[in-house]
């Protein structure tokens, strides 16, 4: 399947898995309907399964998205006990990115459904709201740790098997297109079929001599060897070390628990020039959990780090905290700055970024899918220096080469099933259609007074009538820029209604025969004043006209007409 056809299948509203071989475009694909959808109205809630590939989306995790933390289980109970903030925003999500999925559990696919249909009180898969799963399972497989439960991949859920998703598989590469022999490489390990020669052109990396001024990114399996690495390149620094111990209270049980999940060290060493990752979102969004920067001064008095970003923002690091919640009980809370040194990182923590030049070691490669997803980070063979390889570097999972034929069959029968629909979305796309719609919708949207002002204070009349009866405030209902909005677009169906901003499918079940039936009769009645300003008066038609002479002389047009009821 081409993007230009998955791009058609997510904006016809499918449920979709979106997959293919790392470099396919799958985050390209992604970007481009985020942006079209926001641009349409939609609001899209972006996640990924760590928080490093969320900010390859400007999200963040599926797990502080949606509520789940770190727990392994909620009942309803637990579901409704979610903030009121946590609540509205699930509440209103019209379309759910999760990225990366192949790490995700099976269970934890189950618990985002379920918390969607509770919350939102709709009992549709996901609670009526479109989900886009991208991810390919040939990469890293869902982490199972000895005392916390056990998943396998997202197709073994209980909302995966009542085919809620068509599958689009991306098929060309992008990132290796111009190292057609690396493809190959690549294409090998995942069909399990290297071939020696190819297996000798990897292990000849080992020698390979990098240029001294390309920056080169670290790859390694655990994060020991990471730790090491980075401890290590902190030492070359000149300067003072600057040390930040996390605090805790709880539980020991919990406490240990919670440093596990939240990758907060319960010491910090910094010092100037030091390469470091945010391991959290920041309150005011300055910056997000995988946020990557280098410390250049400390705060006067409070000694914080003060932190400039790629982006090239320049922030004040701050103590954050950590809590381990079992319903209303705090079980466990840890503060610390949310920093981690960040020369070298987790093959784990690599996946969905696109590498300039990468230095990996894959000596000590534990799981299926942990070399594939290191190599091809890189975009060609000589981008490559590689340390070593196990036996286990090289392995996919044999589970997963079933799914991938799946897949792919799936695919297929999604481009046959859907042929008519992508081409006319093809169509319109070519003719400029949907780029005209969506430049009528901004201007709508952005417009200093309503398209038509009548229908403005007929919504506005609605509104206060909707209010009184609810007891609650008019904005509650809409804002004046969604009334404005209202009155330019004038949809006149609960598809079209959908499409102007803020409205989700909770409001217009709400409120949208109300809003459609003002908007019809409005139409409906500017038709019809048009027909019949459009027919000749009984005095103007021929049959009903006399000479001139024998009338009385005729008024002046500057005379003024008597006013209606005069």
């Amino acid at each position: 399947m081409t993007q230009a056809e998955a791009l058609a299948l997510l904006e016809s509203g499918h449920s979709v898995l979106l997959t293919g071989a790392a470099g396919t475009g799958k985050t390209y694909v992604l970007n481009q309907f985020i942006r079209r959808a926001k641009r349409s109205g939609k609001y899209v809630a972006v996640t990924a399964t760590t928080g490093l590939a969320a900010t390859h989306l400007n999200g963040t995790t599926i797990h502080a998205w949606s509520g789940i933390g770190v727990h392994d289980h909620m009942d309803r109970h637990g579901i409704r006990s979610l903030g009121k903030t946590r609540q509205e925003l699930l509440k209103k999500a019209d379309i759910l990115i999760i990225d990366e999925i192949s790490m995700l559990h099976d269970f934890r696919l189950d618990m985002v459904d379920e918390i969607l249909r509770v919350v939102r009180d709709n009992p549709e898969p996901f609670g009526g709201v479109q989900v886009v799963l991208s991810g390919d399972f040939f990469q890293l497989p869902p982490v199972n740790r000895n005392d916390s439960r056990q998943g396998s991949f997202v197709i073994s859920s209980q909302v995966w098997l009542q085919n809620v998703f068509t599958v689009c598989y991306l098929e060309k590469q992008y990132r290796q297109s111009e190292d057609q022999y690396y493809t190959d490489i690549l294409n090998g390990i995942r069909a399990g079929t290297l071939m020696r020669s190819q297996l000798q052109a990897l292990q000849a990396r080992a020698q390979a001599v990098g240029d001294p001024f390309t920056p080169r990114t670290r790859l390694l399996t655990v994060n020991v060897d990471v730790d090491d690495v980075n401890d290590r390149e902190l030492d070359k620094l000149d300067g003072d070390v600057h040390e930040y111990e996390m605090e805790t209270s709880g539980g020991k049980q919990y406490i240990e628990q919670l440093q596990r999940s939240c990758l907060a060290p319960q010491l910090l060493r910094l010092k100037l020039g030091a390469q470091v990752m945010c391991i959290k979102n920041a309150q005011d969004r300055k910056y997000v959990n995988g946020s990557l920067g280098e410390v250049i001064g400390f705060e006067d008095g409070t000694d914080y780090p003060v932190v400039r970003l790629v982006s090239g923002r320049e922030i004040v690091v701050r103590p954050d905290t950590w809590e381990l919640m079992d319903g209303e009980k705090r079980r466990a809370r840890l503060v610390q700055l949310p920093l981690r040194l960040a020369w070298a990182i987790t093959v784990h923590k690599s996946q969905g970024m696109t590498l300039d030049a990468a230095q990996i070691d894959l000596r000590r490669a534990f799981v299926e899918g942990m070399g594939y997803v290191a190599l091809s980070r890189v975009k060609g063979l000589q981008h490559l220096i590689l340390d070593g390889l196990n036996g286990m570097a090289l392995r996919v999972s044999p589970l997963a080469r079933q799914i991938d034929a799946d897949l792919r069959t799936r695919s297929q029968q999604a481009l046959h099933d859907h042929a008519t629909a992508i081409a006319a979305w093809q169509t319109a796309e070519d003719s400029g259609a949907h780029e005209q719609q969506a430049a009528a919708r901004d201007q709508a949207i952005s417009a200093d007074t309503p398209a038509d002002p009548a229908l403005f204070e007929k919504l506005r009349a609605l509104r206060r009538q909707l209010a009184t009866a609810q007891s609650v405030p008019p904005y509650i209902i809409a804002h004046d820029k969604t009334l404005s909005a209202l009155a330019g677009l004038q949809p006149q169906s609960e598809a079209e209604l959908l499409d102007v901003p803020g409205f989700g499918p909770k409001k217009v079940e709400t409120y949208g025969a109300d809003i459609l039936r003002v908007v019809q009769e409005h139409v409906a009645a500017g038709l019809a004043a048009n027909a019949q300003a459009a027919e000749p008066s009984a005095a103007m038609r021929p049959d009903a006209m006399t000479p001139a002479a024998d009338t009385p002389a005729a008024a002046s047009e500057d005379t003024e007409a008597p006013l209606a009821g005069a």
